[in-house]
């Protein structure tokens, strides 16, 4: 017991030297290129709901087929799968899509605006924002400036 208690002990110490603190974590895309970037205010923002793009109803589809046929007997079976199926691929559509802000955007240097929709971050009218472009027009990210 006091050689578990000592394992887990340096487990913790060696594991926790692999934590990155204060690091945003890029994707392998994101590198060997050369990205550009514009400035801006935000002038209006919307919420817009992303659709799924079917990998949600997909995998809930086959979830549910799979639980639906552990239930029932004979001809109970099948429409417990094909029940199970539908539910599922229903449940998985609502949980693939996702939330975002569609943002209107005046560029500091032409003044010209920009919309671009974003996830994973809130924004508010008024913010200073930095929009990060691959290939000069693509926008790989918009983050507070």
């Amino acid at each position: 017991m006091k050689f578990f208690k000592i394992f887990i002990f340096a487990a913790a110490i060696v594991l926790s030297g692999c934590a990155q603190r204060g690091a945003i974590e890029v994707g392998p895309n994101a590198t060997n290129y050369i990205m550009t970037f514009e400035t801006g205010k935000i002038i209006a923002i919307r919420s817009v709901i992303i659709k799924d793009n079917g990998a949600g109803t997909f995998i809930g589809a086959i979830t549910g087929a799979v639980l639906g046929s552990m239930i029932g007997r004979g001809n109970g079976t099948t429409l417990a799968t094909l029940a199970g199926g539908l539910g599922g691929a229903y449940a998985g559509n609502q949980l693939g899509k996702a939330n975002a802000q569609e943002l209107t955007i005046k560029l500091t240097k032409n003044g010209t605006d920009v919309v671009t929709i974003v996830k994973g971050q809130e924004f508010y009218v008024g913010e200073r924002v930095r929009i990060v472009k691959k290939y000069g027009r693509r926008i790989s990210s918009v983050e507070p400036y």
